[in-house]
């Protein structure tokens, strides 16, 4: 039943006419010996986190520990408010819980890391800000989750999900992708449109770099939660008008081990590289650490 590959993963629900959420909830049924209620009941739990990460630092200023990020969320969360934005109130909303997630991990608060810690605001404020403007009830957005889960299996079994291993393009990226594919299958998009969505991802986050000041999960990780969320809304509306991936989403996936690969280690979470080194970067990191 264990697709190895998006090709094997499509077939699979053609066959038996099933969704990705369907897929994954089988497989894991399977894979751990369960019912179904108890998979269902665990993935409640890990979407009740999700909502309160992604409401924490909406509501209130949230500080990471360190002092280098905090309240950006908020800040969002009441610009939303006030319904004079340029994108949309979803967009800034799901930016809003992005952020909100980044900076309740960076306190040391409860967060699902899904895929990463470091990812981890990507796909609540992809779920929870679609689930928001289409209506959906708690079902659907467990659906949703489940969605991303098959997807992400298959960027794990192929690729990889860490920063260290392929830079940020592996952990925002993957969430990203996941998110769009949870998305489009949430609006009524099939199997395959899920995975030209998270193609389309892959191919416009390819090598993004990981680049943390100070080492922490802070700077630029948070801002880059929150695009990574607009651009899963985006591409599943893009999808969703008719929109196919030229490249398959099995070469995508290739294409981002290979370029994660390639990226030279100061590129890869060492804090050596990118925005860590710059002037104002190694000002924080001292502001952090105190000098050498």
């Amino acid at each position: 039943m264990l697709a190895r590959s998006g090709k094997e993963l499509l077939e699979i629900c053609e066959k038996d006419n099933i969704t990705l959420s369907e897929y994954a909830i089988i497989c894991e049924i399977e894979e751990k010996e369960v019912t179904r209620e108890e998979v269902i009941e665990k993935m409640k739990k890990n979407l009740n986190v999700m909502i309160s990460a992604a409401n924490e630092g909406m509501k209130k200023e949230v500080y990471s520990v360190s002092g280098l990020i905090g309240g950006d969320g908020h800040k969002l969360y009441n610009y939303a408010k006030n319904g004079k934005t340029l994108t949309g109130r979803a967009t800034t909303m799901a930016m809003a819980m992005a952020l909100s997630s980044s900076e309740v991990n960076a306190s040391m608060g409860k967060i699902v890391a899904c895929p990463t810690a470091g990812s981890c605001g990507i796909l609540p404020a992809v779920i929870l800000s679609a689930g928001q403007e289409l209506g959906l009830d708690q079902d659907e957005l467990l659906k949703g989750l489940f969605a991303a889960a098959a997807v992400g299996m298959i960027i794990g079994m192929n690729a990889t999900l860490s920063g260290a291993e392929g830079g940020c393009q592996a952990e925002c990226g993957s969430a990203s992708a996941m998110g769009t594919a949870a998305v489009v299958e949430m609006m009524g998009g099939t199997p395959k449109m899920s995975l030209d969505a998270a193609s389309i991802i892959l191919q416009n986050i390819l090598g993004l770099v990981c680049d943390p000041v100070a080492g922490l999960v802070e700077i630029p990780c948070a801002k880059r939660n929150a695009q990574g969320a607009i651009t899963a809304l985006c591409t599943a509306d893009m999808v969703m008008a008719g929109v196919k991936a030229k490249i398959p989403f099995d070469d995508s996936v290739t294409a981002m081990y290979k370029v994660g690969k390639s990226l030279p280690s100061a590129l890869r979470e060492t804090a050596l590289g990118g925005i860590a080194v710059t002037k104002e970067g190694l000002r924080l990191k001292e502001q952090v650490f105190g000098k050498e």
